[in-house]
């Protein structure tokens, strides 16, 4: 049976009330307002998110959108979760993502670069004939969870298994081996076609120039110890009101212990045993 809304038949009737789709949302509408949580901070309200992507509304100015970064990286750090830079719009060859202006310096200025990464160029996606740009964060979050759910946080997501599924896509650009090259060691993140399709030939934080020798080079090691942060932070409020003495930190470090050790197991740290890989220390 077909029920139609807004309309006096059928079991179930609508109110002929019209729905509003609003404004465009703008720069401020993407911040937020904290106490009200809106914007960013409605994410305040949600469980757990590990992600972030800012999809951008064709009338946001592209400035206002770029200046997004900063904040956003922020609340990231805060939330112990990672975010996913689309590239500029300026960015039409390799020469454009190295300029001292508008290139890769600019995407750094304010942004936590260890919470944040930064992918290129866009997808050109076929839909009916008709092509249409789009920013590659969505793809890239995608491949990410799938990594995370075959494999695990500690592995990159790139590679010939990161591959692009599910649609008809191209790249905007097409980077050879060299200019990936030059690009990766700056910390920008190239997507290539192969013959296995479109992947992800890049793992790097914007941290993760090879002149800045940072910890946080790597996504995957970055993403892997905000996975520990978190999943620790929640596994431990059991402590919260125990008493203060040995055997509760006993417990704590029996509890740290298997925890690690079963990351160990599948592979997330690197040496032979336990004792080479990691220890937990009160």
């Amino acid at each position: 049976m077909v029920y139609s809304l807004g309309v006096s038949f059928g079991e179930f009737i609508g109110t002929n009330t019209e729905g509003k789709d609003g404004g465009t949302p703008e720069y401020k509408h993407y911040i937020g307002d904290k106490d009200k949580h809106t914007g960013f901070y409605a994410l305040d309200l949600v469980d757990i998110f590990n992600l972030m992507v800012i999809p951008k509304d064709s009338n946001l100015n592209e400035q206002n959108y770029q200046d997004l970064w900063a904040p956003a990286s922020t609340y990231c750090k805060d939330h112990r979760a990672f975010l996913l830079i689309e590239p500029p719009n300026a960015w039409k060859s390799k020469s454009d993502a190295l300029d001292q202006t508008s290139g890769i310096r600019s995407i750094r200025r304010g942004v936590v670069k260890d919470h944040s990464a930064v992918f290129y160029p866009k997808l050109v996606v076929t839909n009916n004939g008709l092509k249409t740009k789009v920013n590659p964060g969505g793809a890239i979050a995608g491949i990410m969870a799938r990594t995370d759910a075959q494999v695990g946080v500690w592995k990159a997501s790139a590679g010939l298994d990161a591959d692009i599924q599910g649609g008809n896509y191209d790249l905007d650009i097409l980077l050879t081996d060299l200019e990936n090259g030059d690009l990766n060691q700056l910390g920008i993140n190239c997507l290539r076609v192969f013959p296995s399709g479109i992947i992800t030939w890049g793992a790097r934080t914007l941290d993760g120039a090879d002149d800045f020798g940072s910890s946080w080079k790597y996504i995957p090691i970055r993403r892997l110890a905000l996975m520990i942060e978190e999943s620790l932070y929640r596994g431990t409020q059991w402590v919260v009101f125990q008493p203060n003495d040995d055997p509760l930190w006993a417990k704590i470090r029996l509890n740290v212990g298997s925890f690690m050790m079963q990351l160990f197991r599948k592979g997330a740290f690197q040496g032979g045993t336990p004792d080479k890989a990691f220890f937990c220390k009160m």
